[in-house]
Protein backbone atom coordinates (compact mmCIF):
# COMPACT_ATOMS: atom_id res chain seq x y z
CA UNK A 1 0.00 0.00 0.00
CA UNK A 2 1.25 3.37 -0.57
CA UNK A 3 -0.09 6.90 0.90
CA UNK A 4 0.30 10.16 -0.80
CA UNK A 5 -0.29 13.29 0.16
CA UNK A 6 -1.75 16.24 -1.60
CA UNK A 7 -1.68 19.02 0.63
CA UNK A 8 -4.39 19.93 3.28
CA UNK A 9 -6.53 16.84 3.83
CA UNK A 10 -5.86 15.34 0.91
CA UNK A 11 -4.69 11.94 0.53
CA UNK A 12 -4.16 9.04 -2.54
CA UNK A 13 -4.00 5.81 -1.23
CA UNK A 14 -3.03 3.00 -3.66
CA UNK A 15 -2.59 -1.05 -3.63
CA UNK A 16 -1.96 -3.00 -6.95
CA UNK A 17 -5.03 -5.11 -7.91
CA UNK A 18 -7.40 -3.17 -5.55
CA UNK A 19 -9.11 0.34 -5.90
CA UNK A 20 -7.48 3.42 -5.72
CA UNK A 21 -8.99 5.51 -2.80
CA UNK A 22 -8.85 9.90 -2.56
CA UNK A 23 -9.95 11.11 0.62
CA UNK A 24 -11.13 14.76 0.56
CA UNK A 25 -10.25 16.49 -2.90
CA UNK A 26 -10.01 20.39 -2.20
CA UNK A 27 -10.58 23.39 -3.64
CA UNK A 28 -7.19 24.68 -5.03
CA UNK A 29 -8.60 28.26 -4.69
CA UNK A 30 -9.72 28.33 -1.48
CA UNK A 31 -6.68 26.61 0.05
CA UNK A 32 -3.74 26.93 -2.28
CA UNK A 33 -1.60 24.58 -4.31
CA UNK A 34 -2.06 23.79 -7.73
CA UNK A 35 -5.43 22.48 -9.18
CA UNK A 36 -5.53 18.44 -8.24
CA UNK A 37 -4.68 16.44 -11.09
CA UNK A 38 -6.12 13.25 -9.75
CA UNK A 39 -7.86 9.84 -10.76
CA UNK A 40 -9.09 7.43 -8.59
CA UNK A 41 -11.59 4.47 -8.17
CA UNK A 42 -13.05 6.14 -5.14
CA UNK A 43 -13.71 9.41 -3.29
CA UNK A 44 -14.36 9.60 0.19
CA UNK A 45 -15.74 13.68 1.39
CA UNK A 46 -15.62 14.44 4.99
CA UNK A 47 -17.77 17.26 5.20
CA UNK A 48 -19.04 19.99 2.68
CA UNK A 49 -16.45 22.63 3.42
CA UNK A 50 -14.39 23.25 0.36
CA UNK A 51 -11.41 22.07 1.48
CA UNK A 52 -12.27 18.92 1.78
CA UNK A 53 -15.29 18.36 -0.72
CA UNK A 54 -14.00 18.96 -4.41
CA UNK A 55 -15.01 16.36 -6.58
CA UNK A 56 -14.56 17.63 -9.56
CA UNK A 57 -10.70 17.56 -8.92
CA UNK A 58 -10.97 14.23 -9.24
CA UNK A 59 -11.36 11.98 -12.62
CA UNK A 60 -12.40 8.16 -13.28
CA UNK A 61 -15.72 8.73 -12.42
CA UNK A 62 -15.15 7.46 -9.18
CA UNK A 63 -17.29 6.01 -7.08
CA UNK A 64 -18.75 8.76 -4.44
CA UNK A 65 -18.91 8.64 -0.54
CA UNK A 66 -20.02 11.38 1.55
CA UNK A 67 -21.22 9.93 4.90
CA UNK A 68 -21.45 7.42 6.93
CA UNK A 69 -22.10 3.46 6.23
CA UNK A 70 -20.20 0.61 5.39
CA UNK A 71 -19.34 -0.07 1.75
CA UNK A 72 -16.85 -2.20 -0.18
CA UNK A 73 -15.48 -1.21 -3.49
CA UNK A 74 -13.14 -2.91 -5.55
CA UNK A 75 -11.95 -4.86 -2.72
CA UNK A 76 -11.43 -1.94 -0.74
CA UNK A 77 -13.70 -1.94 2.61
CA UNK A 78 -14.26 1.67 3.78
CA UNK A 79 -16.47 2.08 7.20
CA UNK A 80 -17.43 5.76 7.51
CA UNK A 81 -18.42 7.33 10.86
CA UNK A 82 -20.43 10.90 11.93
CA UNK A 83 -18.01 12.52 14.26
CA UNK A 84 -18.65 15.96 14.73
CA UNK A 85 -21.98 17.69 16.64
CA UNK A 86 -24.63 18.99 14.82
CA UNK A 87 -25.21 22.31 16.19
CA UNK A 88 -25.09 26.14 15.04
CA UNK A 89 -21.10 25.75 16.23
CA UNK A 90 -20.31 22.78 14.41
CA UNK A 91 -21.03 21.15 10.90
CA UNK A 92 -21.14 17.40 10.01
CA UNK A 93 -18.31 15.43 9.56
CA UNK A 94 -17.38 11.66 8.50
CA UNK A 95 -14.26 9.86 9.68
CA UNK A 96 -13.34 7.13 7.09
CA UNK A 97 -11.75 3.59 7.86
CA UNK A 98 -10.26 2.30 5.21
CA UNK A 99 -9.34 -1.43 4.76
CA UNK A 100 -6.37 -2.93 2.45
CA UNK A 101 -5.61 -6.36 3.28
CA UNK A 102 -6.19 -6.27 6.90
CA UNK A 103 -4.29 -2.81 7.13
CA UNK A 104 -6.66 -0.17 8.57
CA UNK A 105 -6.37 3.80 7.58
CA UNK A 106 -8.42 6.01 8.98
CA UNK A 107 -8.62 9.38 7.72
CA UNK A 108 -10.59 12.00 10.35
CA UNK A 109 -11.50 14.70 7.69
CA UNK A 110 -12.16 18.32 9.63
CA UNK A 111 -12.74 16.37 13.16
CA UNK A 112 -12.96 18.96 15.99
CA UNK A 113 -13.63 17.01 18.96
CA UNK A 114 -12.07 13.92 20.99
CA UNK A 115 -14.29 11.15 20.28
CA UNK A 116 -15.46 9.28 23.55
CA UNK A 117 -14.15 5.67 24.50
CA UNK A 118 -17.06 3.96 22.88
CA UNK A 119 -17.04 5.83 19.72
CA UNK A 120 -13.16 4.62 19.52
CA UNK A 121 -14.25 1.06 20.15
CA UNK A 122 -16.28 1.52 17.75
CA UNK A 123 -14.08 2.65 15.08
CA UNK A 124 -12.10 -0.50 15.68
CA UNK A 125 -8.22 -1.18 15.12
CA UNK A 126 -6.62 1.44 13.33
CA UNK A 127 -2.76 1.06 12.10
CA UNK A 128 -2.30 4.32 10.13
CA UNK A 129 -3.98 7.15 11.36
CA UNK A 130 -3.93 10.71 8.99
CA UNK A 131 -4.59 13.49 11.50
CA UNK A 132 -5.35 16.90 11.32
CA UNK A 133 -3.11 18.86 13.65
CA UNK A 134 -3.73 22.90 12.53
CA UNK A 135 -6.19 23.86 14.08
CA UNK A 136 -8.96 25.90 12.41
CA UNK A 137 -12.27 24.20 12.15
CA UNK A 138 -10.50 21.01 13.28
CA UNK A 139 -8.15 19.38 15.97
CA UNK A 140 -5.35 21.30 16.89
CA UNK A 141 -1.78 19.84 17.94
CA UNK A 142 -2.70 19.57 21.37
CA UNK A 143 -6.29 17.65 20.74
CA UNK A 144 -4.27 15.92 18.27
CA UNK A 145 -1.77 14.79 20.67
CA UNK A 146 -4.30 13.45 23.17
CA UNK A 147 -6.27 11.80 20.55
CA UNK A 148 -2.88 9.51 19.19
CA UNK A 149 -2.49 8.61 22.71
CA UNK A 150 -5.85 7.13 22.97
CA UNK A 151 -5.74 5.70 19.53
CA UNK A 152 -2.07 4.26 19.80
CA UNK A 153 -1.60 4.00 16.10
CA UNK A 154 1.30 2.58 14.51
CA UNK A 155 1.73 5.28 12.26
CA UNK A 156 0.91 9.18 12.46
CA UNK A 157 0.82 11.03 9.03
CA UNK A 158 -0.07 14.73 9.95
CA UNK A 159 -2.50 17.05 7.37
CA UNK A 160 -4.70 20.16 7.61
CA UNK A 161 -1.42 22.65 8.98
CA UNK A 162 0.22 25.73 7.01
CA UNK A 163 2.49 25.33 4.92
CA UNK A 164 3.59 28.63 2.74
CA UNK A 165 1.04 27.86 -0.25
CA UNK A 166 -2.00 27.44 2.20
CA UNK A 167 -4.87 30.18 2.38
CA UNK A 168 -6.26 29.33 5.21
CA UNK A 169 -5.46 30.38 8.55
CA UNK A 170 -3.67 27.37 10.18
CA UNK A 171 -0.72 26.32 13.09
CA UNK A 172 2.78 25.35 11.30
CA UNK A 173 3.76 21.54 11.69
CA UNK A 174 6.19 22.46 14.12
CA UNK A 175 3.67 23.09 16.86
CA UNK A 176 2.26 19.84 16.22
CA UNK A 177 5.74 18.27 16.38
CA UNK A 178 6.56 20.49 19.46
CA UNK A 179 3.55 18.97 21.36
CA UNK A 180 4.68 15.03 20.50
CA UNK A 181 8.13 16.00 22.05
CA UNK A 182 9.80 15.54 18.58
CA UNK A 183 12.80 18.01 18.64
CA UNK A 184 14.08 17.37 14.87
CA UNK A 185 12.04 16.50 12.11
CA UNK A 186 13.38 13.10 10.77
CA UNK A 187 12.89 12.55 7.02
CA UNK A 188 10.48 13.84 5.19
CA UNK A 189 8.88 11.62 2.67
CA UNK A 190 7.20 11.72 -0.65
CA UNK A 191 5.01 8.65 0.01
CA UNK A 192 4.40 6.12 2.62
CA UNK A 193 5.07 2.82 1.63
CA UNK A 194 4.04 -0.72 3.45
CA UNK A 195 3.32 -4.10 2.35
CA UNK A 196 1.20 -5.42 5.85
CA UNK A 197 1.06 -4.97 9.45
CA UNK A 198 4.03 -6.70 10.33
CA UNK A 199 6.26 -3.97 8.64
CA UNK A 200 4.63 -1.60 10.79
CA UNK A 201 6.39 -0.39 13.86
CA UNK A 202 5.42 -1.11 16.60
CA UNK A 203 5.81 2.05 18.75
CA UNK A 204 4.05 4.82 17.49
CA UNK A 205 6.16 6.69 14.47
CA UNK A 206 5.63 10.37 13.15
CA UNK A 207 5.88 10.21 9.96
CA UNK A 208 6.36 13.26 7.60
CA UNK A 209 5.01 13.62 3.82
CA UNK A 210 6.14 16.07 1.63
CA UNK A 211 3.21 17.58 -0.88
CA UNK A 212 3.72 18.71 -4.88
CA UNK A 213 4.80 22.32 -4.78
CA UNK A 214 3.40 24.79 -7.14
CA UNK A 215 3.49 23.86 -10.77
CA UNK A 216 4.64 20.23 -9.88
CA UNK A 217 1.64 18.39 -9.16
CA UNK A 218 1.86 15.63 -11.68
CA UNK A 219 -1.35 13.82 -13.29
CA UNK A 220 -1.73 10.16 -11.48
CA UNK A 221 -2.50 7.37 -13.76
CA UNK A 222 -3.66 4.28 -12.56
CA UNK A 223 -1.30 1.85 -10.26
CA UNK A 224 0.97 0.05 -12.19
CA UNK A 225 1.45 -2.38 -10.00
CA UNK A 226 -8.62 32.99 1.24
CA UNK A 227 -11.44 31.63 3.77
CA UNK A 228 -10.91 30.76 7.01
CA UNK A 229 -13.78 28.32 6.43
CA UNK A 230 -12.82 26.49 3.37
CA UNK A 231 -11.01 23.77 5.36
Amino acid sequence: MEITWYGHSCFRITERGMGTVVCDPYNHQAIGYDALKLKSDIVTVSCSQPGHSFVDGVKGDPFLITGPGEYEIHNVFINGYRTNAKDADSFTNTLYVIEYNGLFVAHLGDLNRIPSMSELEHYGTIHILLVPVGGGNALNASKAVELISLIKPNVVIPMHYSVPLTVPELDPLSKFLKEMGITQTEDVFTSYKVNGVSQLPEETKVVILNHPQQGEMPETEEPEDGDENAG
